[in-house]
């Protein structure tokens, strides 16, 4: 059985101010919630460990528990004050048995579970570090940045065709995830380390290889609060086709 990581330790500004972003709600229950339910819908996965705040833990544990999420197969352990530092205090909360770790963002409430069981399945058919992704629809162009609200000369066009759109639950071979987050724990600590924004670049930095399966559109990132009216309009739509 694969374990799963949500670091939900964030505050997500860009949704304003109030409830930390994973404890907004979204059709009367906080996308923490929709988040660690797509997880457990999976029969991959054996076990959610939350990482929140930690001033916060019990409020979480409280919310889970109210929603029917509470019990053995759903943890709750104090965060950290970055991601990765939240991935890591949630990975050392999982049984050293646990071959295969997921790590997903409490922000994609209403990844499916077909998505989840596939990365899943790819790392147990031997990829060392996997992610979801779905092509981009937009063409992309790179910029010479400058300041907020002003012109930006376009450096060059990339080929649509090789760009991909990174999805989570990602997923890891355990002890890869472990050593990528050690590495990059010690080079912090002497006042270095990598600036990525996701576990499969750390991967990455450290020369590992990650590979890409198939996303799905409703995965989204909830981070605006357009996202969030988007998410509502995708949540009543399947309650109202198959009483999600």
């Amino acid at each position: 059985m694969a374990a799963a990581v949500v670091p939900a330790a964030g505050r997500g500004e860009r949704l304003g101010p109030g409830a930390p972003k994973a404890l907004r709600e979204l059709g009367g229950a906080p996308l923490l919630v929709h988040a660690v339910r797509a997880l457990t819908r999976s029969r991959a996965v054996g076990l959610v460990v939350v990482a929140a705040p930690p001033q916060g833990i019990a409020e979480v544990v409280g919310l889970l528990d109210s929603h029917g999420l509470a019990g053995q197969d759903v943890r709750v352990v104090a965060g950290g004050a970055t991601r990765q530092e939240s991935v890591r205090l949630g990975l050392a909360a999982i049984p050293e048995q646990t071959e295969i770790v997921l790590v997903h963002d409490a922000a994609r409430p209403l990844v499916p579970v077909e998505v989840v069981d596939a990365v899943v399945a790819a790392v147990r058919a031997g990829a060392p570090a996997v992610v979801p992704a779905v092509p981009l629809a937009d063409t992309v162009k790179r910029v010479m940045p400058g300041e907020p609200g002003q012109p930006e000369p376009v450096l060059d066009t990339p080929d649509r065709s090789t760009l991909r759109a990174v999805q989570t639950p990602q997923g890891f071979q355990r002890q890869l995830l472990a050593e990528v987050h050690a590495k990059a724990e010690a080079e912090a600590a002497e006042g270095g380390g990598p600036a990525v924004t996701d576990d499969a670049g750390l991967v990455e930095w450290y020369g590992g290889q990650v590979v890409v399966v198939p996303g799905h559109e409703e995965a989204f990132k909830v981070t605006r609060p357009l996202d969030l009216v988007l998410a509502e309009a995708v949540l009543a739509r399947r309650r109202a086709s198959d009483g999600f």
